[in-house]
């Protein structure tokens, strides 16, 4: 199983001043291909103990700010931030023989934040974030869509459901933002900005 990659590359000069401006483009441009959820991004962190842990999540914010995803605060993921902020992200648009890696710091985003955001989820996605405590055990999925439907008959479609204190946003903050680009013969483009001294971005071309 070996995809050959195309000719076509990625130089300095093509690159934006920063990786904000960059990640647009790129992302804009993953969006226009068709690729099924490219605001999919893969999200690892680790606990104090330094042991890994990765999933899936959406990014659903980015500005020159940071990058932004929402989950439970009580969830694996939001102990091990809370414990040790440096996270990395993952953009693995391999439709388009592209990667987007992105290695910072995550801190919560404010309620306002929080609650803007969540009156923009569907109905069903407010109460699912009452529902589950997530990460933790439960009993049977019976249990889950009990506490579902208790949660549906309590604020029926169209009423307000507030978000719940122990969910909310993370805005990763970047060090570092690698552009990766597949071509010919393994010789992929890997070019990473990294936040310099005066806080300006350096721009160096690294090995596949």
């Amino acid at each position: 199983m070996r995809a050959h990659y195309r000719y076509e590359g990625l130089s300095e000069s093509e690159l934006a001043p920063d990786p904000f401006a960059q990640f647009a483009l790129w992302f804009a441009q993953a969006t226009a291909s068709g690729l099924h959820e490219p605001n999919a991004m893969i999200c690892a962190t680790a606990d104090e103990h330094g042991r890994p842990s990765t999933r899936t999540v959406l990014l659903k914010r980015h500005d020159e700010r940071g990058f932004v995803f929402f989950t439970n605060y009580g969830s694996r993921k939001g102990r091990e931030i809370e414990a040790n902020p440096y996270v990395s992200l993952l953009f693995p648009w391999h439709g388009i023989a592209r990667q987007v890696i992105v290695s910072g710091t995550a801190e919560r985003t404010g309620r306002d934040e929080t609650a803007a955001y969540f009156r923009t989820r569907p109905h069903g996605s407010q109460l699912g974030a009452w529902a589950s405590e997530q990460s933790s055990r439960v009993a049977s999925r019976q249990e889950l869509d009990r506490m579902y439907a208790e949660l549906a008959a309590r604020y029926p479609e169209g009423e307000d459901v507030p978000a719940p204190a122990q969910w909310g946003g993370y805005r990763v903050r970047p060090e570092t933002v690698e552009f990766w680009q597949g071509r010919e013969n393994r010789l992929h483009d890997r070019l990473r900005y990294s936040r310099s001294e005066g806080g300006g971005w350096e721009i160096e071309r690294l090995c596949p």
